[in-house]
């Protein structure tokens, strides 16, 4: 990836807090025009990493550049606007007001009723800002963070008071927003928002990348397939040597195999006679992200996807 086509670099980053290391020597390309989910543990580095690429904080070690420039310079140029996980309520001002004023901070912002739309909060743009529902003040934040246009949007954990119906309208405006050729990055604890919503995933974990792909390439790396048997009373020695097993977890009289060739897998089961309640499924997400984050099966190095 050339500089031009950067929209976001982190070259040798770590950041720590104390005797706590919040980053840990991250190395991460972002191309302009791509939506990427950053996905990780409470604790992992989701919201330091964020901190950094917006210059909030400075790291330790290494560099953060935005459009091939320091993040500062990004920031005050108009080309970043953000949506932190939390804020502070602004007291007697309406969300008309607040919009605007944001607005009238960028040099090129779109228009404050086109803003108001996109974030479905047409309807509130008469009410103060510190009268409104958990849910109503977040999308508040996602148009303060559209305001301006910019083209780096950041959002930390923007569905997280977002009720069902709200958490897809959500994401349709954000989705029209980054079809204009704008470059997303959003941290969620929601995987399937990660799979359905972003280009690539970045997986951190102790303030490292432990994967980086589509949500298809991380199932894959995690291993690909899930067979799973009753164990009906037989051993679970040399389940582990099977054709393609990466693991073997036993929950009571059942086993789950997980296993990058489920045909071998299977065939290898059925001649040993152990086919007794047999179910062959992909592996989730959700297992890839355990898997990864070492919470199941500890890997202990990054996947390369």
């Amino acid at each position: 990836m050339t500089q031009t086509e950067r929209a976001v670099s982190f070259t040798g980053v770590a950041k720590a807090f104390g005797d706590i290391c919040a980053v840990d020597g991250v190395d991460l390309e972002i191309a302009r025009g791509e939506t990427v989910a950053l996905l990780g543990r409470n604790g992992a580095g989701k919201s330091t990493t964020i901190s950094l690429l917006l210059g909030l904080n400075k790291p330790d070690m290494g560099t953060v550049e935005l459009f091939d420039g320091p993040p500062e310079r990004a920031v005050r140029a108009g080309l970043v606007g953000a949506m932190p996980q939390e804020a502070r309520a602004v007291p007697r001002i309406t969300v008309r007001e607040l919009v605007s004023f944001v607005a009238g901070r960028y040099p090129a912002p779109l228009p404050v009723t086109g803003v108001l739309e996109l974030a479905g909060i047409a309807h509130l743009a008469g009410r103060r800002v510190d009268r409104l529902s958990g849910g109503q003040t977040q999308r508040v934040r996602f148009a303060v963070a559209l305001a301006g246009n910019p083209s780096l949007l950041v959002l930390d954990e923007p569905t997280a008071a977002l009720d069902v119906e709200a958490r897809l309208a959500f994401w349709e405006a954000m989705r029209a927003y980054a079809r204009g050729g704008r470059t997303v990055l959003f941290s969620t604890h929601y995987l399937e928002e990660a799979d359905a919503h972003a280009d690539r995933i970045l997986v951190l974990d102790r303030g490292r990348v432990v994967a980086d792909g589509t949500g298809e390439e991380l199932r894959r790396a995690a291993g690909g397939s899930l067979v799973a048997f009753d164990l009906a009373g037989r051993g679970t020695g040399g389940l582990a040597l099977l054709p393609g097993v990466r693991s073997v977890e036993v929950r009571g009289d059942r086993v789950r195999l997980r296993t990058d060739d489920s045909d071998a897998t299977v065939i290898a089961l059925a001649e040993l006679g152990a086919i007794r309640g047999l179910e062959v499924a992909p592996a989730s997400l959700d297992d890839a992200f355990l898997v990864l984050t070492g919470t199941r099966g500890a890997q202990g190095k990054r996947e390369t996807v």
